[in-house]
Parts: C-alpha cells; sequence; structure tokens
C-alpha cells in the first residue's frame, strides 16, 4: 500500500497522522502494511492493543491463554465487566474491532513457550512482550533474535515500569539479564499490588516504540532502558549495551535453537 491508496474513510480517520511532516500518508500505509504480534492481553497489553489498533497497525495477533477476573478490571482497560470469565483473546480481539474495523485481529488463546513461540515470531514484522513471568519473557527474547525480529519490551511492578526496545543485531534482553531470579523471590502483582494506571503510561511508550519502527521518526529505545517511577514521578535512562558473551546474541553464541534452553527456574543458558 502507498499513501495515494488510502481511502477517503482512511484519510478521515488517520487525519491527524496524515497530517504530520513526519508521518503523511506514506507513514499511515506503512502502518496499515504493518504486522504485529502482541504477548500479553493484561495490563500491558491493553493499552497497547488500543493504541496499535488506533494508530491503524493492519494486522494485530493477540496472544494469552488467560481469562478475565474481576481483579483484572482496575488496570486491563479494554475489558469489562460482562467479559468475566471470557478468554481474554476474545474480549481483547473484540476491542481491538470495535474501535477500528481496518485491523485484521488473529487470536492466538495458547501459552507461549518454546513449542509455540517460533511460528508466532515468525508470523509478523514485529513482535510486542507485555508478559508478566519470566519464562516467557526469555522464550520470546530467544526466539526474536534466532529469528532476527525487533521486540518491545516492558515490565511494571508497584509504582516502577521499564520498557525498551530491542533490535536485531544489538543488545537483547539476555545482556541485561542474563539469568531470571529464583522462582518466589520476585512477588507478583497479586502478592504486592501494582498502581492502576501504571501500565497506561508504560504500555503508551511501548505502543509508541512499535509505531516509530514503521514511521522511522526519532530514536528508539535500543540502547537504553527507560525505567518510570509513578510515585515520584521521574524518569531514569539505563544504558543497554551488547555483551560479547551473551549466548545468544553473542560473539560466539551458544544458543543455536530454543531447543538448546530450558525455559524453567532462572532459564539460564548452561
Amino acid at each position: 500500500m502507498t499513501g495515494l491508496s488510502l481511502s477517503p474513510t482512511q484519510l478521515d480517520r488517520y487525519s491527524r497522522h496524515v497530517i504530520m511532516d513526519e508521518v503523511g500518508p506514506d507513514g499511515q500505509a506503512n502502518l496499515l502494511d504493518a504486522s504485529v504480534c502482541c504477548v500479553g492481553a493484561g495490563g500491558l497489553g491493553s493499552p497497547v492493543l488500543a493504541y496499535l489498533a488506533a494508530a491503524g497497525v493492519g494486522r494485530i495477533g493477540i496472544v494469552d491463554d488467560d481469562t478475565v477476573e474481576r481483579s483484572n478490571l482496575q488496570r486491563q482497560v479494554i475489558h469489562g465487566d460482562d467479559d468475566v470469565g471470557r478468554p481474554k483473546v476474545d474480549s481483547a480481539a473484540e476491542f481491538v474491532e470495535g474501535l477500528n474495523p481496518d485491523i485484521a485481529v488473529d487470536r492466538h488463546e495458547l501459552r507461549v513457550d518454546a513449542d509455540t513461540v517460533a511460528d508466532l515470531v515468525a508470523d509478523y514484522d514485529l513482535v510486542v512482550d507485555g508478559s508478566d513471568n519470566f519464562p516467557t519473557r526469555y522464550v520470546v527474547n530467544d526466539a526474536c533474535v534466532l529469528a532476527e525480529k525487533p521486540f518491545v519490551h516492558g515490565a511494571i511492578y508497584r509504582f516502577e515500569g521499564q520498557a525498551t526496545t530491542y533490535l536485531p543485531g544489538g543488545p537483547c534482553y539476555r545482556c541485561v539479564f542474563p539469568e531470571a531470579p529464583e522462582p518466589g523471590t520476585v512477588p507478583d502483582c497479586a502478592t504486592t499490588g501494582v498502581l492502576g494506571v501504571l501500565p497506561g503510561v508504560v504500555g503508551g511508550i511501548m505502543a509508541t516504540e512499535v509505531v516509530k519502527q514503521f514511521v522511522p521518526v526519532g530514536d528508539p529505545l535500543d540502547d537504553r532502558l527507560l525505567v518510570y517511577d509513578a510515585a515520584d514521578m521521574t524518569t531514569d535512562e539505563v544504558p543497554v549495551a551488547k555483551n560479547p558473551d551473551c549466548p545468544v546474541c553473542g560473539d560466539e553464541p551458544t544458543v543455536r535453537s530454543l531447543g538448546d534452553v530450558s525455559y524453567s527456574g532462572t532459564c539460564a543458558v548452561e
């Protein structure tokens, strides 16, 4: 698709993009041609999905194996009270389709693991990791590095969140976090809670990073980790550098396939 092929309805819907020199009709056409796989339709996935759909990302894959619980609704804003008990992929897909009929939605009601992730990654231009557990984060990282696919990562905890972008040839998640913490040492939000608006801020940053990959403007977070503290309303940047000894993306990687790693415990590469 080119900018010249945008329909009158699309020109109206995306008019605030089209009139921007940095985006324009061609940039909007790039978004409509793009495909993004969103891992997780929860706290982070909710704002990511909403803003990618609104922005006109043409094909979105929604991956989640969970159902909506009432306790989710304090932060997972694309689900409603009537969705309690339903698969999140279904309520999330209906939200996206209702927001923007331009979007083709793929529903993947499954858990992301070493058996399922490769096909998901291969089928999209970019992956967004909004998962809430370490095994998923590591397997998404490793699959994207092996497939040379960019991915945007985010995480939240109580009042704090972080976001970054990993691009092929650059540092990966394992360069920053070589191993996961021992299971049970990091409590989840069901134990410690999370500020309801926090994922909206972090998810918005993640969605921005996705859009910038298809509308090249500004600098991506590919060499820095953005850390946001909602309590103090501050942000910090942590430099991210490629680790030459990284077993996945380093100078002499030892991970050649996902079968080389056990995605349990600390997800370490032996």
